[in-house]
Order: structure tokens, then sequence, then C-alpha cells
């Protein structure tokens, strides 16, 4: 079943899936989902799950049938409740939740569950191009740059809170050298989180901790190369500058393959003749689009028999406005999937926080690649999000910051709507950006242009393509704009392209 055509949503988190079409109670769906996670190692003994009023409200049903659901799995010796109403899963599994194996003998089991689940890098890779715009900036009245979060809104009393906890009981030997992986803290809340948010099969010692997706990418290319891989393929189009530039100075040839509406056409894989894919499957960067569960399984098997890998550039999986989240492609088969995420969407850029879940036939090689760039990430903010993320901030900070980018996407399409309705917008149910697709005959360089001469800052889809062939299109970053600055620049734009038509 493909759970991106079903009537299923998922609370944002804990990955579970409800089908009210199933004709199953929603609270056995629950428990079978929780149940099943466990059992595959997913969610691990003393994991926390998210309080019942506010799981109930992420997957749209009543707080007593979650907890119903969470009653019966205590009382099957699953879960264990604690004093104030914490619930975990329990340090001592039933019988049949014994046992489980490493994150690659845990693939067939996750491949077979596809069917039940479903089936850029703006922030660092940005970082770039937005750093050689900052000037430009300056002479913007509103710019839609792409690829920025409100930084204004980093939880700075719940970080000092860790930071605190980290400096006054953390072990000396913590802050010596690090193996190439990063401290054990970290990587095993990040597998918690992984696990728990985006069904991914991670375990501690495929974890390695980078400085954000650029040295991560760069990480994995050096290791491709190495082991003699000759070319590499993104979407197209694509804004991994980071990809294209490393793979060049690594002797590395870089195709595009096209994207669709659904994200990356899968048919023309073969043809591409690559070694590694780099894909961002559930939100496509830029055009929005979403990979489907056939999608998916056809790349899976693609690199299967290439003995291919498969970057999954998890970029912004964490904001999700009016479709549930889907699944990780990590989690149907960790044997070729990187999966790269970090913490510069959701906290701050600055931070420059990332990790790779790396299939465990590189581990080694991509850990003694990180050890030889830097000797490692700083240890304290490493302990510090360690401590963040056990202590449930993320997961608040993140409930909190949802509504408030939902509202400012809200107000960009209830502007286009209004000024610009020939405007078509894609990829609105997620992230921090739109994609709006211009009509025949109207020319996006020059919009482009005559934005800026009108003090409108927003780039086109065009420089973005490897090909160099596609509709026009325009990317609009909202993620620090505020609502009435959105419907100024969308004026601003309505103007700009009135003038271009006019000319």
């Amino acid at each position: 079943m493909d759970r991106l055509g079903t009537n299923s949503r998922l609370a944002e988190d804990v990955l579970i899936e409800l089908d009210r079409d199933a004709g199953v109670s929603l609270h056995r769906q629950i428990e079978a989902s929780i149940r099943a996670s466990i059992r595959a190692g997913r969610l691990r003994a003393g994991a926390s799950l998210p309080p019942s009023r506010t799981l109930a409200a992420g997957l749209g049903v009543s707080r007593g049938v979650v907890v119903e659901a969470y009653q019966q799995l205590v009382a099957e010796g699953y879960l264990a409740s604690r004093s104030g109403g914490y619930t975990q899963v329990a340090a001592s599994m039933p019988p049949a939740a014994a046992g489980t194996g490493s994150a690659a003998s845990m693939a067939q089991p996750a491949a077979n569950s596809a069917g039940l689940r479903a089936g850029s890098r703006a922030g660092s890779r940005a970082g770039s191009r937005a750093g050689s715009r900052a000037g430009l900036r300056a002479r913007f009245r509103v710019d839609f740059g792409y690829g920025r979060t409100d930084v204004s809104q980093f939880p700075r009393a719940a970080w000092l809170r860790s930071v605190r906890t980290v400096l006054t009981t953390a072990p000396n030997d913590r802050f010596a050298y690090l193996d190439g992986r990063g401290v054990l803290e970290l990587r095993q809340a990040l597998c918690d989180y992984l696990n728990r948010v985006r069904g991914t099969l991670a375990v501690p010692g495929d974890v390695v901790v980078c400085n954000g997706y650029g040295q991560g990418i760069s990480l994995l290319i050096q290791v491709l190369a190495r082991r003699g891989a000759r070319r590499i393929a993104l979407e197209d189009p694509s804004s991994d500058d980071d990809a294209r530039v490393l793979a060049g100075a690594a002797g590395l040839e870089v195709v595009g393959i096209p994207v669709g509406p659904d994200g990356v056409q899968v048919d023309a894989l073969d043809a591409a003749d690559a070694d590694a894919l780099v894909l961002t499957p559930s939100h496509q960067w830029p055009t929005g689009g979403v990979l489907s569960a056939a999608a998916r399984a056809e790349v899976i098997r693609w690199a299967r028999r290439r003995g291919a890998i498969v970057v999954e550039d998890d970029y912004d999986a964490e904001y999700r406005y009016d479709r549930s989240p889907v699944g990780a492609m990590q989690g149907l088969a960790p044997d070729h999937v990187v999966y790269c995420g970090t913490a510069s969407k959701t906290l701050a850029p600055g931070l420059r926080l990332g990790w790779m879940v790396v299939p465990p036939q590189l581990v080694a090689d991509v850990a003694a690649a990180k050890l030889l760039a830097d000797r490692g990430s700083s240890v304290i903010d490493q302990l510090t999000f360690a401590d963040f993320l056990g202590r449930g901030e993320f997961d608040r900070h993140l409930r909190r910051m949802r509504p408030v980018y939902r509202r400012r996407r809200d107000a960009l399409l209830d502007a286009l709507r209004t000024h610009l309705p020939e405007l078509r917008p894609a990829g609105i149910a997620a992230g921090q950006h739109v994609v709006a697709w211009l009509p025949p005959g109207l020319d996006e360089a020059a919009v482009v242009a005559a934005a800026a001469r009108h003090g409108l800052g927003i780039q086109g889809v065009g420089p973005f393509r490897i090909a160099g062939a596609g509709p026009g299109g325009l990317i609009f970053g909202y993620a620090i704009l505020s609502e009435s600055a959105i419907a100024e620049g969308v004026a601003l734009l309505a103007t700009a392209i009135r003038e271009v038509r006019g000319s």
C-alpha cells in the first residue's frame, strides 16, 4: 500500500501511520505500529515516547485512543510508565522483541514493510551562494532568498541548560581526542530520534558526526573516489553545489537525472551509469516533489544491481504542514543508503552540526576521512546537542516552529493568489520555500532582473539545472520574512512582471 495514496496521518514525534479505511480500530493500529518499531529495533529500550496528548494531536485522534494503546503495550511489557506521566520503551523486552540485530540485518524486514510505510541542502550548501549575495541583500526591500532559517527563534535558554549540564557532568575523558565517528552520547541520541521520527534503521556504530552537510558530502565523495567510483548523479534541477564542485575536484563525472512532479525520474537511472546518486526524496529541492513508494523501491533495486550508493539528503523533513512526513529511504536499505541530516534548518546553520548514517561497509573509511579532515567536531557542541535531544527540547522547538513557518507559507500563498494567480505554486506542503512556475512566454531571467530593479531579491530555477532546459520558475524562501514583508514582496514581483510584459 502506498501511504501517500491513503487516508493516513503521522505524528511528527514518532513515525506512526493510521489508515482510517483499513477497518481496524485506531488504537489497535497505534499499538501495532509501536510494537513493530520496538521489535525492529527502531525504538530501543529506554527511549521516551511522546506524551499521549501530543501524539493524539499529531495523529488527529482523541487522547483516549492513544492512552488505550499505551496501556495495552504496557500490559504486554513493551512499554513502561514513569512517575510524572512519561512513557518509555521497557528496559526488558518480551521474548518476541528480543534479539534484534544490526542495521544491516534489519534491512530485509524494513524492505518488507515498505508497502505499509510508503514504500538545498539549501541551508548549508546555499551558504556559499547566500554569502555571495549578502551585499546585494542590503539594497533589497524584500529578499526571498532560499535556504535561510529564522535564527532569531533559536532556543537559547534551553540550549544553555544543556551546556551547563554538559560542563558540570561530562566525564573528563570526553574532552580528549575522539574517534572519527563522534561522541557516543550524540550518536545514540541521534539514533533514538531518527529511528523514532524518520523511520531509519540506525545504530550508533554507523553514525558519523560532521560539520554540516557540506563536510559530510565531501567525506563521502573522497571515500567513494578512493573506492573506484567514476560518476555521481544529481537531481536536475538541484542546488547541490557542494557535490558538483567536490566531485569534479575528486575526478568524478557529474550527470543529471531529470526531475518530474514527484521527484527524480527513476527510469533514467540505468542510462546514467552512475556509482552514486544524491537524492532529496522527501521534499525534492527545489521543486518540492515527494518520491513515491514505488519509485523509492526502484531506486533501491537499481542501487543493489549496480552496487551503488544512494545519498539521502533529508534537509527539511521536520517541517510538514498539509501532509504526513514520509519515512526515510535509509530504513528500507541501510546497506546502500547514506542518510544525511543537519541542524541547519531546524536550529541554526552556525552550529555546524551534521550527521550521517553510513552503510557498515563504509563507516571505517568515512570516520578515518573525518579524523584526517579536522580531528573531530566540537565535543561540547556534540554533548550539548545530545542532552538537548534527550531532554525532548528538540521536539518542543520543532512543535513551536511548525506553526510559525506555516503562517508565513500561508501568507505567501494568499499573496500569490491575490496578485499573481497565473503563477503555479509547487512543493507547498512542506519545507521553508515554495517554487512557483511561470506561465509560458514569461522569461525567468527577465523577471528576476526586473524584480531586482524594484528592490526584490528572488532567484530563478534556471541556475540550478544541470542540463540547462526546463520551464521557468521562481524560488520563494519565506522562513525569515514577516507576513507583511511577504505580502509586500509579492506585490513588488507583480509590478516587475507587469513591466516585463509591457516591454
